[in-house]
């Protein structure tokens, strides 16, 4: 991991900066939405544009790298989202938010699909592994950054919308005077829907449902904070806290997901994350076990989505992987589009800060009920026959997660070569 590290620094230090920027702006934007008196519902409309953005950015980067290449797309990109991030303070309304909102969504995506291509560049078959590990702690490292560099400055004034464009402007530097402008680049033509669907229907319900939460964790939790009544602090350690309990039971999980039937761990984790629902929704007023909830949903919705990955792998052949992770990024990006808004409905109902819990809570119910039901009626894969478990982000682009599917037909290939080792020997 040392040699990964060195030879890929910049590459990282560069992402975690623009995940800095990315996680401070999100969050930021619940706190100052509520102190220039927009109501929960517009906020939600803030918070979705984001994934509005990000699925088109998905779709559109590879044809913008291939016509102009890395180096234009990555630095024009970041200076657009660093413009935006200063713009915010000077146009504090809904639409104007919005359609910075659907920009930066767009543009972070984009620099995504750049960055991970260099990093997919910079990876060999040996380390692929390993420089997917610290990708990934790198993301989260950065976002739980965020949190903490909210408490620089007062949220009523620019500073903190000046930090995170100073970093996102900073990210360029050393990954652009470091790293070789051309790797090659090439993305898998996507399976259809249909074709997704038919290998694995629990994979695509479970990415959809899966979609909402998530969303609503990276785009509402601050609002919910806000309307809820949390300081400043409170609402940066809420936040920060999801991402936690992901940083420490995604590996456990993964490791668990290996030895057992994955649609039972499935189940079993969706009702944990809503068992970590009702206790935000009905004892979310008590501050520790408000944070005890964000570590139990945070640290069961980032593991699902890897398991749901896996699980859908089992039942693909490993040249069919690639192509259908940008349908199941696809399906993902749909119900993170709706999540804040229903999210935001609810909210802004009777029901108020508990409509968040509330909803997150019913997704994982469906999710669990899903997966048993498919226990019962779809093909059964024995433990020792399912492929392996890769950690990855959920806001990971398709990049990324080829580049997991390739590390995860990696490891299914090493490992059947040394249990045929291992037969001959006996």
């Amino acid at each position: 991991m040392l040699k990964v590290l060195g030879s890929a620094w910049a590459l990282l230090l560069g992402i975690c900066l623009l995940m800095v920027g990315n996680g401070m702006q999100g969050t930021m934007l619940g706190i100052r939405g509520g102190l220039e008196g927009f109501d929960t519902f517009e906020m939600s409309i803030v918070m979705s544009a984001y994934f509005v953005g990000f699925l088109g950015g998905s779709r559109m980067a590879p044809g913008m790298i291939r016509r102009v290449g890395h180096v234009r797309v990555f630095a024009a990109l970041a200076s657009l989202i660093s413009a935006v991030m200063i713009l915010y303070p000077t146009f504090p309304n809904v639409i104007a938010w919005s359609l910075g909102r659907v920009l930066i969504g767009f543009c972070f995506s984009a620099v995504y699909v750049t960055g991970e291509s260099w990093l997919n560049n910079a990876a060999t078959n040996e380390n692929r592994g390993q420089a997917l590990s610290l990708y990934m702690i790198v993301q989260t490292l950065g976002i739980v950054l965020a949190q903490a560099l909210l408490l620089t400055a007062d949220p009523s004034g620019f500073i903190l919308f000046i930090i995170p464009s100073v970093l996102v402007s900073i990210a360029v530097t050393p990954i652009l005077l470091s790293i070789s402008p051309t790797p090659a680049f090439e993305t898998t033509k996507p399976m259809t829907l249909r074709q997704i669907v038919a290998f694995s229907p629990l994979g695509c319900v479970g990415m959809f449902l899966l979609g909402g939460v998530f969303s609503a964790q990276f785009g509402m939790a601050s609002v919910y904070g806000a309307v809820a009544g949390l300081s400043v602090a409170q609402i940066s350690t809420f936040v920060a806290t999801f991402f936690i309990g992901a940083v420490f039971l995604q590996f456990p999980i993964g490791w668990i997901s290996d030895r057992m039937d994955r649609r039972f761990l499935i189940m079993i984790t969706s009702l944990i994350g809503a068992a970590g629902s009702v206790l935000g929704m009905f004892m979310g007023h008590i501050f520790p076990l408000l944070l005890t909830s964000a570590f139990i949903v945070g640290g069961m919705a980032n593991p699902l989505y890897s398991l749901l990955i896996a699980h859908t792998n089992d039942f693909l052949e490993h040249e069919d992987m690639a192509a259908a992770s940008g349908g199941l990024i696809f399906i993902n990006g749909l119900g993170a589009i709706a999540g804040p808004i229903i999210t935001g409905w609810l909210m802004s109902t009777t029901l108020g800060p508990g409509g968040f819990y509330l909803f997150t809570g019913v997704l994982f119910v469906s999710l669990a009920g899903y997966a048993g039901f498919r226990s019962t009626r779809g093909r059964t894969i024995a433990v020792e026959d399912t492929g392996s478990y890769v950690a990855i982000y959920p806001a990971a682009t398709a990049v990324a997660l080829e580049i997991a599917q390739e590390y995860a037909i990696e490891s299914d290939l090493e490992e059947a070569e040394n249990t045929e080792d291992q037969d001959t020997q006996k």
